[in-house]
């Protein structure tokens, strides 16, 4: 009896400790541009099972997502925009220290076997396709996400590249308002169902949807680098970081960028994340899904652990800002 009293204590914490549940496991929360859901999500599938934990994931335009740092202060513990220049325009240095460049895109026209003219749709076509009479083009709102001012950016140039003065504000007339939707990945279904007859559109959503779409030329798609001065002709104005502050942006060729928040929740697993991102198996995960993953990303800013060594990217200046429809 005696043995047994002086165990007592030992079998009740035994079996508290047995009874006790098991601690909930850590919650990632990742904010990413629309374009990046689905290439986001498989590498986020991934290390979610190598690491034993759980995701959130909220897709929303890259500008919108910005402004939920800026204006709501929801913090997530990662952050992924279809346009890095996001970063150094919005939330750097008060939300975000440094990022880094890690895919590249394509912008695209993308339609069905069932869009209207679709036999005649070209590289050199397109523009006179869109506007004609009865054509639907679906494109995003250029204040919440990056695709829409990009395709602001494209018309510009198509403008002199075709030789068509007036083109731009031509095309601007022929895409009805009610046919812009927050981001670029909502026109998708849209366009599926035959609502649209185009929307405009990244290479890697319409290979990844697998919709057809013109491939535009390298002089009006904001893709090679080597056209970056070409590009940055074109210039954009819209929403800043908050009400009454306004952004420009300037033509230049797409690139993704990925950053820790100083403030991230769950920073050190946030860390974890964007480390296996840039990682010879991230990339191979992304590349999978359609997105050109960048070989050696790019670091800008301050230096993080979790950032690849490489050289800065440089900061392009504002220029004088256009309408924006």
């Amino acid at each position: 009896m005696r043995a047994l009293r002086s165990l007592s204590p030992f079998l009740v914490v035994l079996g508290l400790a047995c009874g006790r549940p098991a601690a909930e496991p850590e919650t990632l929360v990742v904010f990413n541009a629309g374009s990046l859901a689905r290439p986001l999500r498989a590498a986020l599938d991934t290390f979610a099972v190598r690491e034993g934990v759980v995701v959130a994931q909220e897709s929303a335009g890259s500008l919108e997502t910005a402004r939920k740092l800026t204006e709501l202060g929801k913090i997530p513990d990662v952050l992924a925009l279809a346009d890095a220049e996001v970063f150094p325009r919005y939330l750097m240095p008060a939300f975000v220290e440094g990022y880094a460049e890690f895919a590249r895109n394509r912008m695209v026209l993308a339609y069905t076997d069932r869009s209207r003219f679709a036999a005649e749709v070209g590289p050199d076509t397109w523009w006179q396709i869109l506007l004609r009479p009865g054509v639907e083009t679906g494109r995003s709102d250029p204040h919440l996400d990056p695709n829409g001012y990009r395709t602001l950016l494209v018309w510009q140039l198509a403008e002199r590249h075709y030789a068509q003065p007036g083109l731009a504000e031509r095309l601007a007339t022929a895409h009805a308002a009610r046919n812009v939707r927050p981001k670029e990945a909502d026109l998708v279904g849209l366009l599926q169902a035959g609502e649209l007859d185009y929307i405009w559109s990244y290479e890697s959503m319409a290979r990844a949807t697998g919709l057809r779409f013109v491939t535009l030329p390298r002089g009006i798609d904001l893709s090679p680098p080597d056209s970056a001065g070409w590009f940055g002709s074109a210039t954009v104005t819209v929403r800043g970081a908050r009400a009454g502050d306004s952004v420009t942006f300037r033509g230049a060729p797409i690139v993704y960028g990925v950053a820790v928040p100083r403030d991230a929740p769950h920073r050190a697993l946030g860390e974890r994340f964007v480390a296996f991102l840039l990682s010879t198996e991230g990339q191979a995960i992304l590349r999978h899904e359609a997105l050109d993953a960048i070989e050696t990303p790019l670091s800008v800013g301050a230096r993080q652990s979790w950032m690849p060594v490489a050289p800065p990217a440089v900061t392009q200046d504002s220029t004088v800002p256009v309408r924006v429809p």
